[in-house]
């Protein structure tokens, strides 16, 4: 049990400066239609959701949330891809996602 704490709280560590990063690029962005912010929105509840079902692994109803999730951001990325390969490649890298 104590093991299990410990390795939440490193995880918890993580994300936390994670989220951090993101939520202030969030207040600044002032267009929030945009594909980047869309996806840099749906990155942060990804990465949420990564946590909850790092401690709840049989809570099906947020793995499926989570594969929504990840298809919509993976359908944003293709259209950015076709539209601006530039914009993409920076707001990958920016993000540390994979293509």
């Amino acid at each position: 049990m104590i093991n299990n704490y410990h390795n939440y709280n490193s995880v918890v560590n993580n994300y936390n400066s994670a989220i951090s990063i993101i939520s202030k690029e969030e207040k600044k962005k002032e267009n929030t239609g945009s594909v980047e912010f869309q996806v840099l929105s749906f990155t942060n509840k990804i990465r949420k959701l990564t946590l909850h079902l790092k401690l709840h692994r049989k809570d099906y109803l947020s793995q499926r949330g989570l594969r929504k999730i990840l298809g919509k951001r993976r359908r944003l990325l293709s259209y950015l891809s076709k539209k601006n390969r530039v914009r993409y490649k920076y707001l990958i890298n920016w993000l540390g996602i994979r293509e």
